[in-house]
């Protein structure tokens, strides 16, 4: 967006200094003279008049200009940080549906499988279904720039459900949602969702609970999940890994396993044949590829007992498992997770009807006792779509101070004075007064695509201050009083700089229909359109203000 936006106000300033003009004396002709008229309109026309007089008062109640304008920048401000809604990336408008299903750790493909199926004939059972494909034991290929690929994991499956349109997809997503809610597939913790712009954010609402003991990390996020429960837009809040799963622990005796003529990689090779199986070779489907397997029977197992395998040795003779050590029965975690190298267990959960931010915002305030009681050593750490929005917010703050360095010296070198730059800069941010009014009056969240409309607007409105101080310092030198040069500079330069706030704004209007442009061209059309009208009147009461203008 900087390469495109850069390379076209270059060119587009380039015509303007060219080739506009050449087109200007080649199809304009001189207005003709009507008796009776001076010919300067800003004379004889009403309009400025009207316009005269206001921007007369303002310089001469320029403290009263300036104290209620930045009061409204001041309140604009607290409406950003308070009812303003925050979102990250919206949705996207694409018709696909993912369904993550989740078994218990450790339940087989079959079972997973299973339970796909029974998903699969309540999809046939619906209208508006185009088609779908089901993933078990496994995430599907990234399709989409938002869809991180899962870990092979045979207790997950995940089905990706095209609709024939957006309507029909939250149709579906509502009928999906309500036989989740009535118990249809009790077995499994099955998550509907669309599609979202912007970088993979697994899950909106999360916290990492960071420690080294996994007991301890428990038992902080079943205190965290119960925080999160209590949140009424917090829906099905739930530990990353929690249920520990069964494990068979073979305590090989070396003496015996001699005695037997076996080693401990025959072992271990034969018990991979028994359990997940072996690869042996590749079968190509068109352009995948899938690995075949294959897998011993399964062992004996008596109820409440370890399963009994069999090995052979190089004789061939049948060596249960049991006459090679001691086999036992033990519970350890399905998995165990590590950010920056530090073990962490997250809890997460979705979000309804709220936008993530507010809501991993509201629950941070309330986690307050909890963080106060943690060991030494453990911390909850905000994850989610609040920690990627602002890792994005970062990567822009990193280029803050040369962007202000580089503007402060365009600047410098057009004003050449100290209050000259005071009153561009001063402008720069009074596109927020416009922005917070749109976004509250038609309901557009704050996110990062309107962060950047936010930028780019103070360029805007700088600029415009930048045209009327241009008019002061060329009616000073045209012999005008300091007072008449600021109030005529404001009312000559008001139509064009009217009218390029209303192009910019009228050219956003068709953006504000599109789910992700949208905040950015509301933020643009209120800050260029009430930023500029509040410029028209602040700027010549601060420049009155700044340099000590007498008032006539």
């Amino acid at each position: 967006m900087f390469w495109v936006l850069a390379f076209s106000l270059i060119i587009s300033w380039l015509v303007a200094v060219t080739f506009t003009p050449y087109l200007g004396v080649k199809i304009l002709r001189a207005p003709k003279q009507k008796p009776g008229n001076t010919g300067d309109h800003y004379k004889s026309s009403r309009v400025y008049e009207y316009l005269r007089a206001l921007i007369t008062w303002c310089v001469r109640h320029r403290r009263t200009v300036v104290f209620i304008t930045f009061a409204m920048l001041v309140l604009s401000v607290a409406g950003m940080a308070g009812p303003v809604e925050k979102q990250f990336f919206p949705g996207s408008d694409r018709p696909e549906i993912l369904i993550d299903v989740n078994l218990a750790p450790g339940t087989s493909v079959t079972t997973t499988d299973t339970t796909v199926k029974r998903l699969e004939e309540l999809l046939d059972s619906m209208g508006g279904v185009e088609n779908y494909a089901s993933y078990v034991g496994g995430g599907a290929p990234r399709f989409f720039i938002s869809v991180n690929p899962e870990h092979p994991d045979s207790s997950f499956a995940k089905i990706i459900v095209t609709a024939t349109g957006p309507v029909e997809r939250d149709r579906i997503i509502a009928a999906l949602d309500q036989h989740v809610a009535n118990g249809t597939f009790a077995e499994a913790r099955i998550r509907i969702r669309r599609l979202l712009f912007g970088p993979p954010v697994d899950w909106p609402v999360s916290f990492r609970v960071v420690g080294q003991d996994p007991a301890t990390l428990r038992k902080v996020a079943h205190q965290v999940r119960e925080v999160m429960s209590h949140n009424p837009h917090v829906v099905n809040p739930h530990l990353e890994w929690d249920q520990r799963v069964p494990t068979l622990k073979l305590e090989i005796d070396e003496q015996r396993l001699r005695l037997m003529g076996l080693t401990p990689l025959s072992v271990a090779q034969q018990m991979q044949y028994r359990t997940d199986g072996v690869p042996i070779a590749e079968v190509r489907q068109d352009i995948r590829t899938v690995d075949v397997y294959v897998r011993g029977q399964g062992a004996k197992r008596a109820q409440n007992e370890p399963p009994i395998y069999e090995l052979r040795n190089e004789q061939g003779q049948k060596i249960p498992l049991s006459h090679l050590g001691e086999v036992k029965l033990a519970y350890e975690d399905a998995m165990i997770r590590r950010h920056n190298r530090e073990l962490f267990l997250a809890v997460r959960g979705e979000v309804k009807n709220a936008q993530p931010q507010d809501v991993t915002k509201a629950l941070w305030a309330d986690l307050e006792s909890i963080h106060a009681a943690l060991p030494d050593g453990y911390r909850i750490d905000i994850a989610g779509s609040l920690e990627r929005s602002q890792e994005a917010e970062d990567s822009i703050n990193q280029v803050f101070p040369l962007m202000i360095a580089l503007m402060v010296t365009c600047v410098v070198l057009q004003m050449r004075s100290f209050p000259g730059v005071v009153i561009v800069l001063l402008t720069a941010p009074l596109g927020v007064i416009g922005s917070v009014v749109a976004l509250l009056i038609f309901k557009q969240p704050f996110g990062f695509v309107a962060l950047l409309g936010l930028i780019g607007l103070a360029g805007i409105l700088m600029r415009n201050t930048l045209i009327l101080t241009q008019q002061v310092s060329d009616n000073l030198e045209d012999g005008m009083l300091p007072s008449d040069a600021v109030v005529e500079a404001a009312v000559r330069r008001a139509r064009p700089v009217v009218l390029t706030a209303l192009a910019a704004a009228l050219a956003f209007i068709p953006l504000t229909t599109d789910i992700f442009w949208g905040p950015m061209a509301y933020v643009l059309i209120g800050g260029v359109i009430v930023g500029t009208a509040i410029t028209l009147f602040f700027v010549p009461a601060l420049y009155a203000l700044a340099f000590r203008l007498e008032s006539r």
